[in-house]
């Protein structure tokens, strides 16, 4: 049977007990209806997995004793940044999750003119706190030891910018559904990927325009239109097939 896993951000190391924080131990004890003496996996989000063994649980209030070191999951070789657009939450949250699972290295929500998600410097601190719980889930769930990295929201223009000072040798693509080019046409990226996909809508011409100015290369994903969300999904799994570890 597959061990359970879980997320701690508070620095641990083998053979250390470890009080849980109250989320996580309710976690534990009232969502997986784990119990004292069961065995569970540890991860810190940077690479980092041990084993775990709960030494008490009353409630909330639990404590584990940390084991030996576990070789993780390997990462992707193929570094694959989604610079995707705002979508409504539950759309956001499925990309996200779905990003996580794949294997993408960093997450920038992008907030465009068709985002119909609109928020203020509170509210997008909010939302960062809760797409990162998503990725911690995700990571859970699907074997992964290290976090992907999830920006604050940013306009289009400002992420454009910004990575146009940035200068790193990347591949740049943009799903756009007229583009003439698919996945199968693409050369092996000289470095890290990165993937642009725009919110429910997608993009208005003047910004597809300006993202294909920035050096991004038009990619379609076959005759159908997909729905943003889907569209993450579909095209992560395309690129890492034929440059990373899906294949």
């Amino acid at each position: 049977m597959r061990l359970r896993r879980l997320y701690l951000a508070t620095p641990f190391q083998g053979g250390a007990r470890l009080a849980l924080a109250r989320e996580a131990g309710q976690h534990l004890t009232r969502v997986l209806r784990m119990q004292g003496g069961d065995e569970l996996n540890v991860f810190d989000g940077a690479g980092r997995e041990h084993r775990a063994r709960i030494a008490s649980a009353r409630g909330a209030t639990v404590e584990i004793d940390v084991g030996e070191a576990v070789r993780p999951v390997p990462e992707s070789p193929l570094a694959i940044t989604l610079a995707q657009g705002v979508s409504r939450s539950e759309r956001m949250d499925f990309a996200i999750q779905k990003a996580t699972e794949l294997g993408v290295a960093r997450i920038v929500p992008l907030l465009t003119r068709r985002s119909v998600v609109r928020l203020d410097a509170a509210q997008a601190a909010h939302r960062l706190q809760h797409w990162r719980g998503v990725a911690i889930g995700a990571c859970e769930q699907c074997g992964r030891a290290t976090l992907p990295e999830i920006t604050l929201p940013q306009p289009l223009e400002d992420y454009l910018a910004g990575e146009a000072r940035a200068g790193a040798a990347r591949l740049r693509l943009v799903l756009l559904p007229g583009a003439a080019t698919g996945p199968a046409t693409l050369e092996p990226p000289p470095g890290a990927l990165e993937l642009l996909i725009g919110p429910e809508g997608g993009l208005e011409d003047e910004e597809a325009e300006l993202v294909q100015r920035s050096g991004y290369r038009a990619l379609r994903l076959g005759p159908r239109i997909l729905r943003t969300e889907t569209a993450a999904a579909a095209a992560i799994a395309a690129l890492q097939a034929r440059f990373g570890d899906l294949g």
